[in-house]
């Protein structure tokens, strides 16, 4: 087991008083997830970083109780997630969980969490029902997005640019089938029409069979669904293929983050996807965090890592409030959910809906170069509070199935 022990035992001084308020003295224990292997390591590696960093800045202490961050790797497998999170809740005695990137290893951690009540907090988990009709109390998803939230403004903008008739190809998991949904319900019920949809695997080296298709299926645009590295690979062959400048790439946010493009060229220039999180905002917050994540990584951050030093932030705040106790997850919990996130790296305050999904402004960005040359997503128009359920009544809503391959949501 990896374990980062960030800072030493509890105070001195303590035997004289109750049990339970010594207890509340030791650290606060956090298990962190998150895939240090396989096919999306990258992000993992961010994810880590990122949520340490914010500690860090906090002295790492939160409450005045220091903080020990047991680290695991999932390796992007729900058998080994659910292995670590019983070792770090059984033999870690973590008082809470945090992380995991692909939505196979959150939802095999958050059925085990179902069972123990331990707060597991998901900030890049988007599975949709883990907020919706699966929803676990004691799973929420700070600083994080539902799968489909996103892709809805896409749709709605792309219809705006006169698009009509698009074609998707998305890696064959959860996080696919429901972002790739969400775009085609609403791009369906708002007059386009989805002229066909292509699945493949997770870690696919060779896209030409999909590429071949789409580049004769007479479409106006194409959108796809990529995460790590092919995402490289899907962008990378799109334009040898031919087809960069040709039909628009739409993408999910995922495709293009800068774990994926900061080490690419030209064939990433233009490809536009929608995101609550845009790091060529002019936004002072958004630059602030920008530069002082090139100071300290060289790196201009990506998703993972914001979105994990902005859950830091979300459970430390609610941690503040209840002076740092970890003994009543039922409490810490409620807290969380009853916290707004303000002053995070987002530059305006977010709140949480009633099932522990937060509200965003969905950006619509697109890939350019920045004053030093380097590629990022600049937002070129936003979508005010969306939720989870876009314009949709909420119990109607839930009504429906959820996504899947069978089940896009698609109007004939």
């Amino acid at each position: 087991m990896l374990r980062r022990h960030l800072l030493g035992a509890a105070a001195i001084g303590t035997l004289a008083r109750p049990a339970l308020l010594r207890a509340q003295e030791g650290p606060i224990r956090i298990g962190l997830m998150a895939p240090l292997t396989g096919v999306v390591a990258s992000g993992g590696r961010e994810m880590v970083d990122d949520f340490n960093w914010y500690l860090s800045q906090r002295n790492n202490e939160i409450a005045g109780r220091k903080v020990e961050v047991m680290v695991e790797d999932d390796g992007s497998n729900p058998d080994t997630a659910l292995q670590k999170a019983r070792r770090l809740v059984e033999q870690g005695r973590a008082g809470l969980l945090f992380g995991n990137l692909l939505a196979n290893t959150g939802l095999a951690v958050a059925n085990y969490v179902k069972g123990t009540g331990t707060p597991y907090f998901i900030p890049i988990i988007a599975a949709d029902d883990l907020t919706q009709r699966g929803r676990i109390k004691n799973v929420v998803r700070v600083a994080g997005y539902s799968a489909s939230q996103t892709t809805r403004p896409l749709a709605d903008w792309a219809l705006k640019q006169g698009y009509r008739k698009i074609a998707t190809v998305s890696q064959d998991y959860a996080f696919g089938h429901e972002q790739c949904g969400g775009l085609a319900q609403t791009f369906t019920e708002g007059g386009g029409q989805i002229a066909a949809q292509f699945w493949h695997p997770i870690n696919t080296a060779d896209f030409s069979p999909y590429l071949g298709q789409l580049a004769n299926s007479g479409v106006d645009a194409i959108f796809t669904m990529q995460t790590g590295a092919d995402g490289t690979r899907f962008i990378q062959q799109y334009a040898s293929f031919g087809l960069k400048g040709q039909i628009p790439l739409l993408g999910s946010m995922n495709a293009t983050d800068q774990s994926v493009i900061r080490t690419m060229g030209p064939e990433v220039e233009g490809i536009v996807t929608a995101a609550h999180f845009a790091e060529g905002s002019d936004n002072p917050t958004v630059q602030a965090f920008v530069r002082g994540h090139v100071a300290r990584f060289g790196t201009i951050p990506s998703l993972y890592g914001f979105s994990m030093y902005s859950g830091a932030m979300w459970v430390a705040e609610a941690l503040e409030k209840i002076n740092g106790r970890t003994d009543d997850p039922n409490l810490l919990i409620d807290t969380v959910l009853k916290t707004d996130l303000v002053g995070s790296p987002l530059g305006r305050a977010v709140r949480l809906d009633d099932l522990g999904n937060p509200i965003y402004d969905i950006q619509i960005r697109k890939v350019v170069r920045n004053a030093e040359g380097k590629f990022w997503n600049a937002p070129m128009a936003s979508y005010p509070e969306v939720s989870q359920f876009w314009k949709y009544d909420q119990a109607t809503y839930l009504r429906q199935p959820p996504y899947s391959r069978n089940f896009q949501g698609i109007r004939r």
